[in-house]
């Protein structure tokens, strides 16, 4: 009987497995369009499977909005120079992103820049 039981669970498991690593798709993003945000780093989420990047903008009209920005996974950034914190809140950031296809203040980063100018990690 534990045999049977270990037996269906490694079969879950298995079946499992191909959705699992395609939980997340880039569908939600305009990979045909870029945006450049600048403003103030109000969160840096170094969390599995995505970190993240919460950064307060003015908007046309002068008012805060707060957009949140998806980067890829931890092992990815640190290959790339990044480190948990790399950013930290009140800093001044221009972040160029592809944005989210609804319209809302987000999207996934494609680099960072300090307020300098200067490239934040590596995209090599």
């Amino acid at each position: 009987m534990k045999k049977l039981l270990a037996l269906a669970a490694v079969a879950g498991m298995a079946l499992a497995a191909p959705s699992a690593t395609a939980h997340h798709s880039f569908a939600m993003f305009d990979r045909s369009r870029e945006v450049t945000v600048n403003g103030v780093v109000r969160e840096f989420q170094w969390s599995n499977p995505h970190a993240y990047i919460q950064v307060m903008a003015k908007d046309s009209d002068g008012r805060d909005v707060e957009w949140s920005m998806e980067m890829g996974s931890p092992m990815y950034l640190y290959a790339r120079d990044w480190r948990p914190r790399t950013l930290r809140a009140g800093m001044q950031v221009e972040v160029r992103i592809n944005p989210l296809r609804n319209g809302s203040p987000g999207g996934v980063v494609l680099d960072v820049r300090d307020k300098d100018g200067n490239l934040i990690g590596s995209n090599e």
